[in-house]
Parts: structure tokens; C-alpha cells; sequence
């Protein structure tokens, strides 16, 4: 008797499994999507604070370049590609950096919003 109980049984666990697996795949892909938004505010935040650092030391004329090239010089190309830097101010130097999140993977589409960063130094004197 006690053998039937047990044979009726067999395969359930398997049968559960498969029909979680998909909830168990979407739980991960969230996951993992949310850990590329996290990704991108910090490469946004770090792209700013080295756009200001070369804005502050380059001359007025020639701060919107280098700003911008320092900024975007630490970004990869998937990042790259959909960002855009901007350098500003007399005396309080700013760099504000917009970031493309990308779906899934670095370089794929990107997702329907953007990362905004925004960091400030105090322009250096020149001697």
C-alpha cells in the first residue's frame, strides 16, 4: 500500500519546477536589469567628477572640450555612444553627464530613460 502512495507521487517535484522556471527567469532578468541601472548612475556620477576635475583646470576657451573629453575618456563604448556631457560656469565649474541605460546588455537598445549626473568644483587660479 505503502508503495502506491509513493508512485503516484513521482515526477511531482519536476512538474513544479518547470512551470516556476519561467517566473524564476524573469525574476533574474529584473535582476540583472536593475544592477545595469545601478551600473550606469555610477559610471554617470564618475563621468561627471572627471569632467569637472579637467574643466576646472583647462583655460575658459578650452574647458567645454576638455571637459568633455575627460568625461567621456573612462566610458566604455556601449556607454559612450548616448552620452553627452556639459561643462559650465565661472569661478563654480559644473558638469552635468546624461547616460543611455541599456536593456539587457552594454551596446544593445537602449531603455526608455536616461541617467543624469551632475557634479561642481571651484574653478583653479592661474598663475
Amino acid at each position: 500500500m505503502r508503495m502506491s502512495v509513493l508512485r503516484r507521487d513521482r515526477g511531482q517535484v519536476t512538474i513544479e519546477f518547470l512551470g516556476m522556471t519561467p517566473l524564476i527567469i524573469l525574476t533574474l532578468v529584473l535582476m540583472w536589469q536593475f544592477v545595469l541601472v545601478g551600473y550606469t548612475y555610477t559610471l554617470a556620477g564618475n563621468a561627471a567628477d572627471e569632467a569637472v576635475r579637467a574643466g576646472t583646470a583647462a583655460t575658459r576657451g578650452e574647458r567645454q572640450a576638455a571637459c568633455e573629453q575627460a568625461g567621456l575618456s573612462k566610458l566604455s563604448a556601449a556607454w559612450r555612444d548616448g552620452a553627452e556631457v556639459k561643462c559650465g560656469g565661472t569661478g563654480f565649474v559644473t558638469a552635468d553627464v546624461t547616460l543611455d541605460v541599456p536593456v539587457l546588455f552594454p551596446g544593445s537598445i537602449a531603455f526608455p530613460f536616461t541617467v543624469h549626473a551632475h557634479a561642481g568644483a571651484v574653478e583653479e587660479a592661474t598663475n
